[in-house]
């Protein structure tokens, strides 16, 4: 009687019977609080899949996992640059898109976009778009700073005499190499995406300054300190900071702003992928094919305030996310957004200069 509803199951999503899979399980490994709370079991109530979760905190460590062979995860998240390498190295499956149907919901331009780096979308789809940017906590800045300080540029993270201030209420920055160093080359007017060595070098000359004066490093635990009022700023994602400023406005506390600097921030894509060695391929698929529904994206994108990729979900997406101009970014902040993809090499530069500037702190 399983075996025949999760058929049905199979079939109501234009998947074939040729396609079932003999394990029931499936190992997903996703970032921190991105996803509905809901999501994973409302799929397994509907396929009669068992799903294993696991939570990652970088790029470096889910790289790290597919690089050592024998990950034991069916579906990762990788930000899009890693997917490039993950894909040119041989560690991901080529998506079989005559399981996916619900890829006909997937915004054109969107694809098209993310094709220039997964050529012909090869690798993976597109879950949530994201920015790196700034989240504070205006009362306790004005609290340090005075009323007329403003967050509008990265100097509060690059001028020293800045933020040796802001540290009194708590100043945290993200634990990744490829968002700290090319912020630093934003501000620094270079190419975020820079083959030049020496650019490398200047950042990370102003990232040891700069990791003088904040709380910690890390990329999860400052949404949950800047609702709670543990920290006042904090370099962060989009959708962390937006879900801090929600959880922070349900307990009473205060509004948490994000923005995105006038020298332009990051931008890009998480994207979910499978990795060659997954072992339940075709339970990955229809899960898959399940997170493109338009109605389970947009209630993903209502918790996690991320903005998606889906064109047909919009319209099931909360106003107050679709409205603000952090997540659905306008054309004009778009011109100062960059996508990058480091270049060949860089990346190892972007680690050993990260770590240089992570032992200074010490």
């Amino acid at each position: 009687m399983f075996k025949k509803c999760l058929l049905l199951t199979f079939l109501s999503l234009g998947i074939s019977s040729a396609s079932f899979a003999d394990s029931n399980d499936l190992y997903i490994m996703n970032w921190s609080d991105y996803i509905a709370p809901d999501t994973i079991e409302n799929f397994e109530k509907e396929t009669g899949i068992k799903v294993h979760y696991s939570l990652i905190d970088s790029n470096e460590m889910l790289e790290a996992k597919l690089m050592a062979g024998n990950s034991g995860y069916d579906i990762i998240t990788p930000s899009l640059h890693v997917l490039k390498r993950l894909g040119d190295a041989g560690l991901l499956l080529e998506l079989d898109k005559n399981k996916l149907p619900n890829l006909q919901h997937l915004d054109k331009d969107k694809m098209a976009k993310i094709a220039q780096v997964d050529k012909d979308n090869t690798f993976g789809i597109p879950y949530m778009e994201l920015s790196t940017g700034i989240g504070y906590n205006e009362r306790l800045i004005k609290e340090v700073m005075g009323n007329d300080f403003k967050v509008d540029s990265w100097d509060v993270f690059f001028k020293p005499e800045i933020l040796s201030k802001l540290n009194k209420c708590g100043a945290t920055v993200l634990d990744s190499p490829s968002d700290m160093i090319c912020t630093a080359l934003i501000y620094l007017n270079k190419d975020p995406q820079s083959t030049d060595k020496n650019d490398y070098k200047e950042a990370e000359k102003l990232l040891k300054t700069m990791i003088q004066n904040i709380t910690y490093m890390h990329s999860s635990q400052y949404a949950n300190d800047l609702a709670g009022g543990e920290v006042c700023i904090s370099v962060g994602w989009s959708g962390d900071i937006q879900l801090a400023n929600q959880r922070s406005q349900e307990a009473g506390l205060d509004a948490i702003k994000y923005v995105i600097p006038k020298e332009g921030a990051l931008m890009g894509y998480d994207m979910f992928a499978i990795p060659k060695d997954a072992r339940n391929v075709n339970n990955a698929h229809l899960f898959l094919n399940y997170i493109m529904r338009p109605e389970v994206i947009a209630d993903i994108s209502n918790y996690v305030r991320y903005a998606n990729a889906n064109a047909d979900a919009t319209k099931f997406v909360d106003k107050e996310i679709t409205n603000n101009p952090g997540i659905y970014y306008p054309k004009e902040m778009l011109e100062r957004m960059h996508i990058v993809i480091p270049p060949n090499g860089i990346e190892r530069i972007l680690t050993k200069s990260w770590n240089r500037v992570r032992a200074s702190a010490d």
